[in-house]
């Protein structure tokens, strides 16, 4: 492939990405490792982490740590979790300053560190515990408030999530009221 066609190849995956792909996404879009490893020489593309990258070009958005951050797992979906979540869903005045990500408890990343500012949790969810939010993958707001309690988030931004999660959708009142007679048992609200 030309080396035109090649970027032109990387540019169009990283633009739907936010400006973020893998080594192997690219390696399936037919781009060689040693081009990729050309690019990032040549300062066409910047390493983000072992196997991910991102287009210099493309403009970051909001959204661009987080697609790394789901990214860099590879072999296994990396869902945003804990304060992450309940930022991105809106849900109490949550301001986290490093993203947590969630990937099951058997992955082992040898050797590669993820992106700088992103927290690993280690859990096997269950798809019941996985939504979305702007196309990401996001823990729902009941698991994202179950895991802030165990992580022992304060109480005022517990309850507050609760209620924002009924004000907003997220929580049906069902599940509020267990979620509230659970915390309540469990002494963190």
């Amino acid at each position: 492939m030309p080396t035109h066609a090649v970027y032109h190849t990387i540019h169009a995956l990283a633009l739907e990405q936010h400006g973020v792909f893998t080594a192997q996404q690219a390696r399936k879009a037919g781009v060689t490792k040693q081009a990729v490893f050309e690019m990032v020489k040549r300062g066409r593309l910047a390493k983000v982490a072992h196997g991910l990258y991102r287009d210099p070009i493309v403009p970051v958005t909001r959204l661009t740590p987080y697609v790394a951050a789901v990214l860099w797992p590879q072999g296994v979906t990396g869902v945003l979790s804990h304060e992450t979540a309940l930022d991105l869903m809106e849900l109490s005045d949550a301001n986290p300053g490093q993203i947590h990500l969630t990937v099951p408890k058997k992955h082992r990343p040898r050797r590669r560190q993820p992106p700088p500012g992103v927290v690993l949790h280690f859990a096997d969810l269950e798809p019941e515990d996985v939504g979305s939010v702007d196309g990401l993958p996001v823990t729902t707001a009941a698991r994202t408030i179950r895991d802030c309690a165990a992580a022992n988030i304060g109480p005022a931004l517990l309850r507050q999530a609760l209620a924002d999660g009924q004000k907003k959708g997220w929580l049906d009142a069902r599940d509020a009221k267990t979620l509230t007679r659970d915390l309540t048992t469990n002494r963190k609200l």
